[in-house]
């Protein structure tokens, strides 16, 4: 059974710095894995995706947040430094394909963490 399961969510000042973790139980392997986000009223978006050989990030996070993994724990990460207000969001990790920002190229998801970043 595939699982992911996010963590590390929480309520944070502007400016200040969290580091999400999804961790992932069996076969979920897909050529991408990803983070998307989720704010009150609006579409899921694109964040940040990693591949076996590079990353990829949303203009809008380019600079502030890193995607990394830990493949022997099979741990995915989001550090996300410089929060801004409009980085609240529920925040959900995903593994997919092609094409990697496509919300419906990833057919494995989280339930999500809550970001709330307060001004």
């Amino acid at each position: 059974q595939v699982r992911l399961v996010e963590s590390g969510g929480g309520l944070v000042q502007a400016g200040g710095s969290l580091r999400l973790s999804c961790a992932t139980s069996g076969r979920t392997y897909r050529t991408y894995m990803g983070w998307f986000r989720q704010a009150p009223g609006k579409e899921r978006e694109f964040v940040a995706a990693i591949s076996d050989t590079f990353t990829y990030y949303d203009k809008s996070v380019k600079g502030r947040f890193t995607i990394s993994r830990d493949t022997a724990k099979k741990i995915l990460y989001l550090q996300m430094n410089s929060l801004k207000p409009e980085d609240t969001a529920v925040y959900y990790c995903a593994a997919g394909s092609d094409p990697l920002t496509k919300r419906t190229s990833y057919d494995y998801w989280g339930q999500g963490t809550q970001v709330t970043v307060s001004s």
